[in-house]
């Protein structure tokens, strides 16, 4: 699968839709911590459980994007 899009930033689209992915899915799972830090402060077990989930999908979803994003770069070198 090529990607000829280069669009405005000279990266093909779908190498620069891996790195938004990942970026983002990274740093949102960062910021779960503090939202697992206040429901816990709080004392919502419950609250701070899903927290977790959402942050744990988020390390897997970012885990998936740097595979992806390993094997498109290698098959492209």
């Amino acid at each position: 699968m090529t990607d000829s899009s280069q669009g405005n930033t000279g990266t093909g689209d779908v190498t620069y839709n891996l790195v938004s992915i990942l970026y983002h899915a990274l740093q949102a799972a960062e910021t779960h911590d503090q939202y697992i830090r206040d429901a816990e402060e709080s004392g919502d077990q419950d609250l701070a459980a899903f927290f977790r989930e959402v942050k744990n999908e988020n390390t897997r979803r970012a885990e998936r994007s740097k595979e992806l994003l390993a094997r498109r770069l290698t098959s492209n070198s």
